[in-house]
């Protein structure tokens, strides 16, 4: 059954693509028509893209990798921040931090640098600052927390980026790239699908598009964490079964050379 379907697409306006003049020949495929000088995305061809997107997405969740989400347009942080917490994964919604992937370890400094001031705000450490200096560092933290807060949980890379508006992104498109990390992406018509490894054609500027389709994909993704669970759980109790077996079975071995034993010997 498809994760999303060509009404609730077109109700959310999926379909409206940019200007024919703008346009990236490279989305021809994905172009059903032009109407008053503006492209008519192929919401058929949407429709299957997010069920391919999606699958692959449950599967990178199932296996327990991690996924990070990535908008800094106004109409899409709000809805990522919101799907991307529901399912416990990372995202980006201020700045993309250059170098967040080719350069990790130095966000990850960043990233303690943050914790040990909170360590320190904590036991007291602080307080013995003047208020200025004091006012400095909490001001310092708050900064950190706006642009690296929601990828605090991140301690290695992602294992895939999901982006809304991949021009507005290039550089972490292209970071990804270059690491190896596949890329999914919601794509419009003005935009490169080259550089995408699951392209997902539709609207990137309308939030209604956005949040129906975030809402497919994280779905998904949640049923990919909730099997991943399920599958936890069977192992944990396959375990505790076959440990009670074993002094079982030992029993028994223990009983059968005890009754040997006591059988005469045969002259």
């Amino acid at each position: 059954m498809a994760r999303t379907d060509f009404n609730s697409l077109l109700q959310a306006g999926a379909h409206f693509g940019h200007l024919k003049r703008k346009w990236n020949p490279a989305m021809a495929p994905y172009i059903f028509m032009e109407r008053n000088g503006i492209h008519i995305i192929d919401l058929h061809k949407t429709v299957a893209k997010i069920d391919q997107a999606a699958d692959a997405l449950k599967q990178i969740a199932k296996s327990g990798k991690r996924i990070l989400f990535v908008a800094t347009k106004k109409q899409a942080k709000d809805i990522v921040a919101e799907k991307a917490a529901s399912v416990g994964m990372p995202y980006v919604i201020e700045r993309w931090p250059g170098g967040m992937l080719t350069n990790f370890p130095t966000i990850r400094k960043a990233v303690k640098k943050m914790a040990n001031i909170d360590k320190l705000l904590n036991d007291g450490t602080y307080d013995k600052l003047s208020k200025r200096e004091n006012l400095q560092i909490r001001r310092k933290r708050a900064k950190l927390e706006k642009n690296l807060g929601s990828i605090a949980d991140l301690t290695r890379l992602p294992s895939a980026l999901f982006v809304v508006d991949v021009m507005k992104e290039h550089i972490a498109v292209s970071e990804a790239n270059r690491l190896g990390i596949p890329v999914f992406a919601i794509v419009d018509t003005n935009s490169d699908p080259r550089d995408i490894d699951f392209v997902i054609p539709a609207n990137d500027d309308a939030a209604k598009s956005i949040e129906l389709i975030l809402g497919a994909v994280c779905d998904a993704i949640n049923e990919g964490l909730e099997e991943r669970k399920i599958e936890k759980a069977d192992m944990e109790a396959n375990a505790e079964k076959k440990e009670g077996e074993v002094p079982a079975v030992e029993e028994a071995e223990e009983e059968v050379a005890a009754e040997e034993a006591a059988e005469p010997q045969a002259e």
